[in-house]
């Protein structure tokens, strides 16, 4: 196991509508559904072996095309949903941003009822080193969302907080290199191949 190198490729889901309280079940856009077509071209030539996703709507849609394209099924997992800093209740875009920050800075911030950094990752890294273990070798496709996707970079490189958050696109695709379940590098695949 410690010699076996695994790609995990984090699809953070395409442009999805906000709708306050439909975080579980709001789609993706037109515009959405075109870039979740073109995650799949980008993906083409990555032999990719399995394909999961956050039990959200816009992450399951925004690797659909990818899945279908493969001939997978996608296995969604509850424990990889988005993190919510700010609870479950509106706060500003810039109250979310600064809790965003705030909950990089102290993993164990969050608003109240809301999730923090260590929360999150004690909830996410156990299903990644699942996924290392059973799929070990393999090249895995995970459809997710900014907040999480950085929280679990974070765990293995805590260079990935605020800022990298604040400037990734929807979608986007980083391809995470593993030998085991150390962290090899991360390579950003949105707007080129990834190989």
């Amino acid at each position: 196991m410690n010699n076996i190198r695994t790609n995990i490729y984090m699809v953070r889901h395409a442009e999805s509508p906000f709708r306050y309280g439909e975080e579980r079940t709001r789609g993706i856009s037109e515009a959405g559904a075109q870039a979740a077509k073109r995650v799949a071209d980008i993906l083409r030539n990555e032999a990719i072996d399995v394909v999961v996703s956050s039990p959200y709507a816009r992450a399951i849609l925004t690797v659909q095309p990818l899945a279908d394209q493969a001939n997978l099924s996608i296995l969604p997992y509850e424990a990889l949903q988005e993190r919510f800093v700010e609870g479950h209740y509106h706060v500003s875009w810039e109250e979310k941003k600064q809790a965003v920050a705030k909950s990089f800075d102290d993993i164990d911030y969050a608003m109240d009822g809301g999730e923090s950094t260590r929360a999150a990752q004690q909830r996410a890294i156990p299903v990644i080193e699942e996924l290392l273990s059973t799929y070990g070798g393999k090249n895995i496709v995970i459809g997710t969302h900014g907040n999480i996707m950085t929280v679990i970079m974070n765990y293995y490189d805590s260079r990935y907080g605020f800022d990298f958050w604040n400037q990734t696109s929807m979608p986007d695709i980083y391809r995470m290199t593993f030998e085991g379940n150390r962290l090899q590098q991360i390579d950003r695949c949105w707007n080129l191949s990834c190989s």
